[in-house]
Formats: C-alpha cells, structure tokens, sequence
C-alpha cells in the first residue's frame, strides 16, 4: 500500500492517553462493518485491561510466550487452544450467546479438543464403544421439536472417553485400531436412535501442556465429570451442541470447563426384561433414556438478535442486525 494515497491522519508521538484512538482511527479502512466493530472493540478492552491492571513488560513476555506455547503443542487430534477457551469459560459464553436456547429446549454445553470427524457411521442398535474395561451402557434417546413432534434423519455425533478416561485420539496412531467410542448415526423416523456404549467416568483434562500449568498456578484441578457428547445436525434446526452428564459425580459442581447444567444431568435405571429383551442387553444392566428437544434456526436465529440488540443497547450501543450478527448503526 501506498502510504501517500492513506486517508489517515499522522501518526507519531503516541501516547498511554492517545495510543487507542489512533489505532482505532487506523483499523477504520476496513470495508466489513462487522470486522471493524469486532476489532474495535477487543483494541478497546485490551487497552483498558493493560492499563487498568498496569501490564509490566515482563507479564507482557509471558503471556506471549505462553500463547506460543499453546500454538505449539497443538496437533490435529488436540486443540489446546480449544481447551484455554475451556477454562476460561469463554466456549461456554459464546456458545450461549449464539445458540440462545428458549425454555423447553436442550441446553447447549461446550464442545471440548477431542471432537473428531474420523468416526464410523453407524446404525441404532450398534455398539460404539469396545472398551472390555468399561461398564456396558444402553443409551436410548429421541430428538422432538418444541412442539413435542419427532424430527427424524437428524445427523447425531457422539463420543466418549474409554474407561481409563482418554479418548481414542489421545493414544498413539500405533496403538489404535480405528475410531472407537464415538460414531454418527441418524434418528429414525420416530426421531429416535440408541447405541450399546460404556458407562462414562470423570477424567482430567490434558494437564502436561500450558494450560495444565495455567491451572496449576491458578490451584485448580483439570477433572471433568462423567459424560456423554453429543451434536445434532439437521437442515433448518439450530446446531447443538451438547452432552449428558452423569449425576453424583464428585466433579459435578467443579467442572475444570464450566459445562455442567442442571437440565443435561441425567440418572440411571436398570434394564428390566422388557428392555432388555427389545434392546438385546442384559437383565439389570445400565440404561440411560433422554429425550432431546431442538430449536428451528428461525427461532433461534430471531431469540438471538433480540438478545444482541437488548444487551449492546443497555450498554449504550446503538446497533443493527447484519446476517445475523450486530454492527453500529451509525447514520
């Protein structure tokens, strides 16, 4: 670019009072609205953060050095950076502000850095998980509108870990036999689907890299409750992105990534000689039952912008609607 044919005023003698202004002044070319209001504003709060908090030089190095760090020690089968969103509870926040889910529908819950597409598809009835180590678990579920009415063919990711608390991904290449405690299946035409798995068990985040030394400092533990993933997929309907959390588990009030609500813990029964003579399980083994209830994208879609323009109108922004995210509204 050419610096003589900038519309930009000079810059030069900058200061702790006019460094943020300038540099706004100098993002504002930008011709997306959505990217300059996105820009704006994270200029604005890391300013005010390095100022409120009087950054020194050398937290300045450090936090570098770390985010490095976590660039670094990530591979296509962990996401560590996925996982300092985790902790921070940021992958909460944003899934909740865009994925608001009105009452009666399942809540969303964070998608973690061992989502994979190197799965099998598989059909109700098979087995997921071939952990000889685990406890057998039936799972059988529905995926209903908020009407009550079945929604079938809807695409259904699950995972879970083995019964040593590790996901597939996180052993070596030379010890896997493929994808194992996870597939995609499709809800039927009653919008049910159900799967032979293992009974989930808490387990500790991945804690050798940086963000394990980030919790360390902050004395926090890195364990997860038992739980189950899950996301539902399906023209029309709002992505969610879930999971099913077993209740009484120690870590249930401390999840390390803030995923644990009320309405995604779920019990127990055993099968009885009805069930499991229908689902082919032994008499008295684990079965877990949940119905899931979806959004349609028009609902979710205008829950979302009547909540982005109430939140960003309360703090004085006046803004409007572009595909479905916020900008100024300036004249």
């Amino acid at each position: 670019m050419d610096p003589s044919k900038t519309t930009l005023p000079p810059m030069k003698d900058l200061t702790i009072n006019n460094i943020t202004p300038n540099t706004l002044t100098a993002n504002s070319l930008n011709p997306s609205p959505r990217l300059r209001f996105l820009l704006a504003r994270l200029v604005t709060h890391l300013h005010d953060f390095a100022r409120e908090t009087r950054l020194s030089t050398s937290e300045w190095e450090s936090a570098i050095h770390f985010l490095t760090a976590t660039g670094q020690i990530c591979t296509e089968s962990r996401q560590e950076f996925i996982l300092l969103s985790d902790i921070l509870g940021l992958s909460l926040l944003v899934d909740s502000i865009d994925h608001p889910k009105p009452p009666g529908s399942t809540e969303g819950s964070v998608l973690g850095p061992f989502h994979t597409h190197d799965v099998h598809n598989m059909v109700s009835g098979e087995t997921i998980s071939h952990d000889p180590e685990g406890t057998p678990c039936l799972v059988v579920c529905t995926v209903k509108d908020m009407a009550g009415h079945p929604i079938p063919d809807v695409k259904v990711d699950i995972w879970e870990t083995d019964s040593s608390g590790h996901y597939d991904v996180q052993y070596p290449e030379s010890e896997r036999q493929g994808p194992d405690g996870r597939c995609v299946m499709r809800s039927d035409g009653e919008g049910g689907f159900w799967f032979k798995a293992i009974r989930p068990v808490s387990y500790p985040i991945p804690h050798d890299g940086p963000v394990g030394k980030l919790l360390l400092l902050l004395k926090r533990h890195p364990y997860r409750p038992a739980h189950m993933h899950f996301i539902f997929e399906k023209g029309g309907w709002d992505r969610l992105i879930t999971a099913l959390y077993i209740r009484g588990d120690p870590y249930e009030t401390s999840d390390a990534v803030f995923g644990v609500k009320n309405s995604l813990i779920v019990d127990f029964e055993k099968a009885d000689e009805e069930t499991a003579k229908k689902y082919d399980v032994e008499v008295g083994s684990l079965v877990l039952r949940h119905d899931f209830v979806l959004v349609s994208e028009k609902e979710s879609s205008e829950l979302r912008d009547r909540r982005s323009k109430e939140a960003l109108e309360a703090l004085g922004e006046k803004v409007r609607i572009v595909d479905g995210l916020p900008v100024p509204d300036v004249d």
